[in-house]
């Protein structure tokens, strides 16, 4: 057994780049990945989780009071897979390391080799009685499933119920199930989709020579405002633009009783001008008769009085008269490759009038626990996240169609009927299995032409406005159906659960009340919530509204803490959801974030052994969610003992794109604080951090680690420092918070956290400008303006962290298009890098720079965000309207007469001459400057080089040639800075080419 003291491998060494590789190509793999037994939002990557797990059981072989029984068990073990052996513990160490990070590759996770070896490393550590992993936020199941194939126990838990449906199905359905659990699975599904295929017969009718419908391709429509004429809302008339496949709609507009008609076509088009252009485009609807442009504001009144405008409206005869208008069908025919497309029927339409008349019929009926047989649960309005109220969509089931509601209530009544009758085994897989269904299976799905299929609704973490859709034939066995969800979970079952491994248990439960015993846990490993940041239980809520109606009798489908809830739980939801809806959900604001995450971290530390050890991971992107956590963790009785920032993310996400959006997860490594600890001194804390600061900072950099990735990486060891002690005060007894006003000079008015973000910003500084930077606020000599210093801040935290994957990664890549919301949107975004307010204030206040003073002038703040200006935008500041050899002129004459530079920002007042003598002169002169001259606006160092970079890129040559000659004379400030940017601007921003084309024009010496 590990002595309680010695260190684990997560406190000392991580193989940071080879995991961060792994899991961000893990995002890439679209099958066979236990992800795709179900969605759930925000999943932590497999291998990260697998990893940091592994460096969390085993000891530091390099720590005196590790077991040289561990030594001795693990060189015998790793030799079966390393090839060799190693004597000295430095060497045992790294080769954990690296078996670590080769056991981190999706490849390697399921072979027996690395799979017995992991097991045994982790025996070796804690003998034959396995560990307890606990994870109260388990969401998805991904840290509880990886503790599994490690062989230890696992205890997951979450207060959403779809979160534990999907856990209950992969930690102990799967591993109980006997035989062949994906060959039971697909004969269920079959079963289910002919039965259910016999019933839906009438409403998804084959054609007369026997082509087979699998897809539908819909508008929703409303009136023009102008002609009367009806305005199909397509964004994209194409329906295949594969290269030798084009196929696409158009319409020709004729008169029927004075109102317009669209007659409709489906053609090859031999150039894209032959497509008609969107109706829809943001939110404003275009008519294809008269060509009136309306605004989205009308479009969403006409829709409201649709309810969406999903279904298809009929007279009293059955006849369609508005709603929703059937463009094409997507058709298979027997013997004939690819798919057939025709115009719509009025058959077509008779399928549809029977579906509506079928679910006014179930409407009336209700389930067993006596709600609507129909969903018609209230589905919320979150700006943003939830916009389809905007459009008339009142309840989850508005979401469907009449069709798509009346197929997914006969496939749940035939999974219920069949597994009670059947095989039990795989009743939770078919509900997760309809649940995929569903997310295919709606009428916001989009027709994506290149692959020639509906795309899933839930391409992001929120619920658009469709307006066109496509819908599937869910009894079919294309796309979209229920047959082609059954076989893709069947699939994984074969290949990412091909391994064997024991049950864990799943509890549908409240973090901060886990039901488990006091010192019963080895390993506390979870990713909590970060305020609002996704609104899991009101997203899962599509798939619940469903899942408990093909489930009735389970008990985690259920609000344990509110029978009369009809929707997952809320109210203890651990998040802050006062930004949509104050009157239900007044109580949930930040204070009460904050003070559950304390009861949930202090629960945590209960269930802990004494010996035991917890990560808690974050990537938050603003330091108030920061101090949250950790404010928390402390309060909680934590130590946080190390930091390891994992790149999950994908570099090409548009979140990540001219921003500081985190790349990666931070991996807070965390210790039970002993009941005794001490109170520390703040004068040792302070004295202690820059060195440990910096010392992570080289650390860090030189596994890749950059910018805000960085940033927040420095709080675990800084927190280090601090959390050690039950609390720190200063000599006159003073505590000193964690959090606090950052503006305060008083320490126990200021907080601890804005001396990390002071020493974290000195030492970068110091990195990229030099020394004299770090000692700027005490006026050191040679220390370039306070312009120069956010600049350089802003692009150092923009810094990309490396994540490059490589030829050995194998992935399975599934292209998906962008949610487009068609509401209204915001106007084109303006160029520039941007960095979040919060964090460019909490860098600038301690350093001594203002950013009020420099708004406008180099930056531009708005809605919480800071824009740092492109060069470009500056050239009316610097040089006003004059044309390009006006500037180049005026710069030569200014280096000519020896006075500084004429810039258009500067007072129209005429500024003393500088003279430039040389040698002892110097000194006189610059002192014999009269007093009282007119002030005027300086300019400094940036606005320099700015203005260099205009010059070039202007092309004039010869101010160039001048200034630059000038700029060396002056002293060595204006070429370390522009080095320094060229260095920490992005490599494709036009910023960096202008830098590095004007310093191949400094004149060599």
């Amino acid at each position: 057994m590990i002595p309680k003291d010695c260190k684990r491998l997560a406190e000392v060494d991580f193989p940071i780049s080879t995991v961060s590789k792994y899991a961000a190509a893990e995002k890439l793999i679209r099958h066979g990945h236990p992800s795709t037994i179900h969605l759930w939002w925000a999943r932590r990557p497999l291998a990260a989780c697998r990893a940091v797990l592994m460096a969390l059981l085993l000891p530091d072989p390099c720590d005196a009071l590790c077991p040289d029984q561990f030594k001795s068990r693990a060189r015998n073990v790793l030799s079966r897979v390393q090839g060799h052996s190693f004597d000295k513990d430095e060497t045992l160490r790294a080769e954990l390391m690296r078996f670590i990070g080769d056991f981190s590759c999706w490849g390697n996770s399921s072979k027996v080799a690395y799979l017995d070896c992991a097991r045994a490393l982790v025996r070796a550590a804690h003998g034959d009685e396995a560990c307890l992993v606990f994870d109260p936020f388990a969401g998805g199941g991904a840290i509880p499933f990886e503790a599994l194939r490690l062989g230890c126990d696992s205890y997951a838990s979450d207060l959403n119920p779809v979160a534990c449906l999907i856990e209950k199905v992969m930690l102990d359905v799967i591993p109980r199930s006997s035989g062949n659990v994906a060959e039971d699975l697909r004969a269920a599904g079959e079963a289910i989709r002919e039965s259910a295929g016999r019933e839906l017969r009438s409403v998804y009718p084959s054609d007369a020579d026997g082509a087979t419908p699998i897809a539908y391709i819909w508008a929703r429509t409303i009136t023009c405002d102008s002609c009367g004429g009806e305005v199909p809302l397509v964004r994209s008339f194409w329906i295949s633009t594969k290269a030798k496949r084009q196929i696409a709609l158009r319409y020709t507009v004729s008169k029927s009783h004075g109102s317009a008609v669209l007659t409709w076509d489906i053609f090859n088009p031999k150039k894209e001008s032959e497509v008609p252009s969107p109706t829809i485009t943001r939110g404003k609807a275009t008519c294809p008769a008269c060509h009136l442009t309306m605004a989205a504001e009308r479009v969403r009144t006409q829709l409201k009085s649709q309810r969406g405008g999903a279904d298809v409206q009929f007279d009293k005869n059955g006849s369609r008269c508005g709603g929703a208008l059937l463009l094409a069908i997507a058709m298979l025919k027997e013997k004939e490759g690819g798919r057939h497309y025709r115009l719509a029927s009025r058959r077509d339409y008779d399928a549809v009038y029977s579906s509506v008349q079928a679910v006014m019929r179930l409407a009336s009926q209700t389930t067993p626990t006596g709600e609507s047989l129909v969903p018609d649960e209230t589905l919320p309005l979150m700006s943003g996240t939830f916009n389809a109220p905007l459009y008339g969509v009142q309840t989850w089931g508005d979401l469907f169609s009449a069709r798509q509601k009346f197929a997914m209530l006969t496939l749940a009544k035939k999974i219920g009927d069949y597994a009670t009758a059947k095989h039990a085994n795989v009743t939770e897989l078919l509900a997760l299995a309809l649940g995929k269904t569903a997310d295919l299976g709606n009428a916001s799905t989009p027709w994506k032409p290149d692959a020639e299929c509906p795309v899933h609704l839930f391409s992001g973490q929120r619920i658009p406005a469709g307006l066109d859709y496509a819908e599937a034939v869910l009894t079919g066995e294309s796309s979209g159906s229920f047959a082609s969800a059954v076989d893709r979970t069947a699939n994984t079952l074969e290949s990412a659960f091909s391994f064997q491994y024991k049950p864990g248990a799943t509890a549908l439960a409240d973090a901060r009340q886990s039901g488990l015993p006091s010192d019963s846990t080895d390993v506390y490993f979870t990713d909590p919530p970060y305020y609002f940041a996704v609104p899991y239980a009101d997203l899962s809520d599509f798939f619940y509204v469903w899942l408990k109606r093909t489930l009735p009798p389970s008990k985690l489908l259920r609000d344990p803490f509110d029978k009369s809830n009809s929707l997952t739980p809320k109210d203890q939801e651990l998040c802050e959801m006062s930004h949509w809806d104050m009157k239900r959900y007044s109580h949930k604001d930040k204070q009460f974030f904050e003070t559950g995450m304390a009861a949930a971290f202090a629960e945590g530390r209960r269930t802990l052994k004494d010996d035991g050890i917890g990560c808690v991971v974050f990537a938050h992107k603003t330091t108030e969610g920061w101090e949250a956590l950790l404010s928390g963790m402390v309060k909680g009785g934590w130590v946080i003992t190390g930091s390891w920032p994992i790149a999950t993310e994908m570099e090409t996400r548009i979140r990540a794109r001219d921003s500081a959006a985190l790349a990666t997860s931070v991996h807070l490594i965390c210790r039970p604080r002993p009941n005794d600890a001490t109170i520390g001194d703040w004068a040792d804390v302070l004295r202690e951090l820059p060195k440990r600061v910096g010392d992570w900072i080289e650390r860090l950099q030189r596994e890749g680690v950059r910018g805000a990735d960085l940033v927040f990486a420095c709080i675990g060891p800084a927190m280090e420092v601090y959390s050690r002690y039950r609390r720190v005060e200063d000599a006159e007894g003073r505590e000193i918070p964690l959090g606090g006003d950052p503006t305060a000079s008083e320490p126990y008015k200021r907080g601890f956290l804005a001396y990390v973000w002071e020493t974290v910003g000195r030492l970068a500084l110091e990195q990229v400008l030099g020394t004299a930077e770090a000692r700027a606020r005490n006026g050191a000599a040679g220390a370039l303006e306070e312009d120069s210093r956010l600049t350089a801040l802003f692009l150092w935290t923009l810094q990309a962290t490396e994540a490059t994957t490589n030829g050995d990664v194998a992935t399975n890549v599934d292209e998906s298009t962008e949610d487009e919301d068609e509401e209204e949107k915001p106007t084109k975004k303006k160029p520039g890098l941007t960095l979040i307010y919060d964090v460019a204030r909490r860098f600038a206040q301690p350093l001594g720079i203002h950013l009020d003073k420099w708004e406008g002038r180099i930056i531009e703040t708005e809605k919480g965000v800071v824009r740092l200006l492109p060069v470009g935008e500056r050239a009316m500041q610097l040089f006003g309207d004059v044309d390009a050899s006006a500037m180049s002129r005026r710069i030569e004459q200014d280096v000519k007469a020896s006075r500084n530079y004429a810039f258009a920002f500067m007072q129209d007042v005429a500024a003393p001459p500088e003279i430039r003598p040389r040698g002892r002169r110097r000194a006189a002169t610059a002192s014999a400057v009269v007093e009282d001259a007119p002030a005027v606006q300086p300019v400094t160092t940036l606005d320099k080089v700015h203005a260099a970079m205009l010059l070039q890129s202007s092309g004039q040559a010869n101010g160039l040639r001048a200034m630059l000659k000038e700029e060396q004379q002056r002293g060595p400030d204006f070429l370390r800075l522009a080095n320094a940017l060229s260095a920490l601007y992005p490599k494709d921003s036009e910023e960096k080419r202008l830098l590095d084309a004007m310093l191949l024009a400094v004149p060599r010496s």
